[in-house]
């Protein structure tokens, strides 16, 4: 089976809500919308948001509690982490983590969007970040 994921699908209260966030906050413009879902083409695969209760119904089983994974985006600075997080910070999200530099190196913080869901913002001068949005991990 080739190593891919093709599809992310995030469950949320309010679709009109979440979509806001995601574009006024991270700058993603949906590449299709209804009421109740929304579809943004990303670097290689679809972030999705669809209406929790429909998610639920379709999937047969309750969504995972929000937190229990993270997101995450990386960015090409340091300072370029600061500025994503205030501005998610400004679009609705909450801070989780204010950006430090980790043991293991690099520099990164935590928000949860509106729905509660954990984005990482990091920066690590080891994985590259390509115009695309391609991240390619450096050992």
């Amino acid at each position: 089976m080739q190593q891919q994921i093709s599809l992310i699908t995030l469950g949320v209260a309010d679709v009109a809500r979440a979509r806001a966030f995601y574009r006024d906050g991270f700058g993603w413009e949906p590449v299709f919308e209804m009421d109740d879902i929304a579809f943004f083409q990303m670097n290689g695969l679809v972030f999705g948001l669809w209406e929790k209760a429909q998610l639920e119904r379709d999937m047969q089983r309750p969504c995972a509690a929000a937190g229990s994974f993270a997101l995450a985006h990386n960015v090409d600075s340091a300072a370029a982490v600061d500025s994503a997080i205030a501005r998610l910070v400004a679009a609705g999200a909450t801070l989780l983590r204010p950006a430090d530099a980790p043991p293991h190196g690099g520099y990164r913080g935590y928000i949860a969007d509106p729905d509660g869901n954990a984005w990482e913002i990091a920066w690590n001068p080891a994985w590259t970040v390509d115009e695309s949005g391609h991240v390619s991990f450096a050992v």
